[in-house]
């Protein structure tokens, strides 16, 4: 009698030599990416200290070079990190307060149906109004300090946060809550198995998306009217034509704004893993 034994691979299965040329692949891939980014930025650069006097104005463009060096004046002076921190602050508690106050009002009157289709309207209303206009306001109920910069940051963010669960929560399948309901499911298992997964991907795209209203809010409050900022900084540097300035605080927007971001996403993901959502929120980033 002959007998034998065989290896079945499944479709879904991918042999060891096939994964790890796959893997290599995606690393060239990836470092070619990384290559053709720094490529890039190396060539602005050139481009930018070479045209930087005979074709653009220096005043207005400044160069790479003394961009360098208002950054590095920027980071290694007391008054510098002084306005990074009074900035830094005034982003995270105008961040973390609109995204409280947004995410109440959302679950609110996405769950009581009579009070949102009667404030609905009323919010939307509010929101077509340029938070800027609305800025000096602010500035003249809460001061010159930190508070009004803070409450124009609060407004942007309260209405993403807001819209994103209010339509998150239209999305809820009712028939899924009904199955729940009926198979001796509590309140607790509709809320933990379907409302909670169907509103985490809205929420965190609110959260990204407000992390840089936050800081468009501070800077454009600190524009009108503060005693320091980096926003205060850019309109004194700019008002004394320091485009080298400039570009120093627009450099420290940025990290601080890709730092947010970073946080943010980290956050994203590692939520969405617990929730049995990370496959999914994998195939949806390009």
């Amino acid at each position: 009698m002959l007998t034998a034994t065989s290896s079945v691979v499944g479709k879904g299965d991918t042999p060891p030599a096939v994964a790890r040329k796959k893997k290599a692949g995606n690393l060239r891939e990836s470092a070619l990416v990384v290559g053709l980014r720094i490529g890039v930025i190396v060539l602005v650069l050139v481009l930018w200290q070479v045209m930087s006097g005979p074709v653009l104005p220096e005043y207005a463009v400044s160069k790479p070079t003394s961009v360098a060096v208002a950054v590095w004046d920027l980071l290694t002076s007391s008054a510098g990190w002084t306005n990074i921190e009074t900035t830094a602050v005034e982003v995270a508690a105008g961040f973390v307060i609109g995204v409280a106050i947004g995410s109440v009002m959302g679950v609110l009157l996405g769950t009581f149906k009579l009070a949102g289709r009667v404030l609905e309207p009323l919010a939307a209303a509010f929101n077509g109004i340029p938070k800027i206009a609305i800025a000096p306001l602010f500035v003249l109920f809460f001061g010159l300090g930190e508070w009004s910069k803070i409450a124009i940051a609060v407004t942007g963010v309260a209405f993403i946060m807001f819209y994103n669960l209010y339509l998150g929560l239209r999305l809820v399948d009712r028939e899924l809550n009904e199955i729940i309901r009926v198979m001796g499911g509590r309140g607790r298992h509709v809320l933990t198995y379907v409302t909670i997964p169907t509103l985490a991907p809205p929420f965190f795209a609110g959260l990204k998306a407000g992390g840089p209203l936050a800081i468009l809010g501070v800077i454009g409050g600190e524009f009108i009217a503060s005693f320091n900022g980096l926003g205060h900084l850019l309109f004194t540097d700019a008002m004394a034509l320091d485009s080298a300035g400039v570009f120093a605080g627009l450099i420290v927007l940025v990290a601080m704004s890709l730092i947010l971001n970073s946080l943010l996403t980290q956050l994203d993901n590692y939520v969405l893993k617990r929730l049995g959502l990370g496959k999914r929120a994998g195939q949806a980033q390009v």
